[in-house]
């Protein structure tokens, strides 16, 4: 028999369920409230002194208050729960949801890992590379790299570095003989480069290179910039630095989530956290000109430090010598050729329409300060 509800009734029960509803949806908030905010342990690869740990703590800051403190993310230095170079595995295994570095102190699990960030990236810089890993297909190409290795992570890169150093030295490097035998401190594809060149290489964390080159153990190194170098000690140990090279000219920042943890996050989040690390890559740029500028003088006038430009002739070597580091790698790991193909096949518009539509600084810098002057001197 059909129950016949009258209009009356029907409206009382769609009423009371309007007003289930109602009390219902603050009571969920009030429950997701009442289990506090999701917190996150990190860390990062770099000691607490240098200025890449502190680029993971303003990168921590921006997420943290975006997310109005509903995600804590606390980053620990270097160390702190694992080495420097530990960071893969712990975040991938769960014993730290997250962490600050690059993709080169992965190089030992895939040594493709280390095409974001060793070489001469085909000319382009470290802003095009991030270019070419979000709209040419590298993100895509990174999750494919690791899942092939197993990696429970979820990567972001970020933050553009600027050129590299050739690296601090005890004489100023005047041509590529002088790599013979050097005991040389790099890391990612640039231990190919720098052996190739005659060097013995020593890969170590940041926080280990200038007490290696103190008691001896380096005659020379390369880290990243003026200011991480004088904050981590390389003019005690050096007064040589030799400025520009294709060994890391264009490698950028990850930051990574273990992926289950980050799979978890609500949407919302999720949304936020990718705002911010763009957010992130912007204001790091920024920070990075401001102060790596006013330790390059630094360097120069309080710790006496004498700066010289690589000679060309070893530049051209290096990327002689790199051509041929490509093609060995590519015939022997299909992914590492895979990428390299992508890469070259954005760079070779994205740096024509570069150098074709953007004006040489130099002139400018020449006309209005004497640029010349002032250029570092030739080795």
């Amino acid at each position: 028999m059909t129950e016949n509800k009258s209009p009356r009734r029907r409206g009382l029960l769609k009423g009371a369920a309007v007003a289930a509803g109602a009390l219902s949806a603050p009571m969920i908030a009030s429950a997701q409230a009442a289990s506090g905010p999701i917190s996150m342990r990190w860390q990062s690869t770099w000691p607490a002194k240098d200025i890449f740990h502190e680029y993971a703590l303003d990168y921590a800051k921006k997420v943290n208050d975006m997310t109005g403190g509903e995600l804590k993310i606390e980053v620990l230095p270097a160390g702190s729960v694992v080495p420097a170079f530990g960071l893969f595995e712990a975040v991938s295994k769960g014993t730290l949801d997250g962490g600050h570095g690059v993709l080169g102190y992965h190089y030992g699990k895939q040594n493709a890992l280390a095409l974001w960030n060793s070489g001469p990236a085909f000319g382009m810089d470290a802003n095009m590379v991030l270019a070419w890993h979000k709209y040419g297909g590298g993100a895509e190409l990174l999750a494919k790299l690791y899942s092939s290795i197993g990696g429970n992570v979820q990567s972001f890169l970020y933050g553009p570095m600027a050129t590299q150093p050739l690296g601090w030295f005890k004489k100023p490097i005047t041509k590529s003989s002088d790599f013979k035998g050097l005991k040389f401190r790099t890391n990612g594809l640039a231990i190919d480069l720098f052996t190739a060149m005659g060097a013995a290489v020593n890969a170590l964390p940041g926080g280990e290179i200038v007490p290696a080159m103190d008691r001896g153990l380096l005659d020379g190194a390369e880290f990243n910039n003026a200011t991480s170098d004088r904050l981590l000690g390389f003019p005690d140990v050096s007064k040589v630095c030799m400025l520009q090279s294709y060994h890391q000219s264009a490698e950028t920042f990850e930051i990574m989530f273990n992926k289950t943890k980050y799979d978890s996050l609500p949407a919302k989040m999720k949304a936020i956290i990718a705002g911010a690390t763009e957010a992130a890559s912007a204001d790091m740029s920024w920070k990075a000109i401001d102060r790596y500028s006013k330790d390059y003088i630094d360097l120069q006038t309080k710790d006496k430090v004498r700066f010289y430009k690589t000679p060309d002739a070893i530049l051209q070597e290096q990327l002689t010598l790199w051509e041929g580091i490509l093609e060995k790698k590519s015939a022997e790991n299909p992914l590492f050729k895979e990428i390299v193909a992508s890469q070259k096949a954005f760079a070779v518009r994205a740096v024509k329409w570069d150098q074709d539509t953007n004006i040489s600084r130099r002139m400018a810098v020449d006309h209005f300060f004497g640029g010349k002057k002032a250029a570092p001197k030739k080795a």
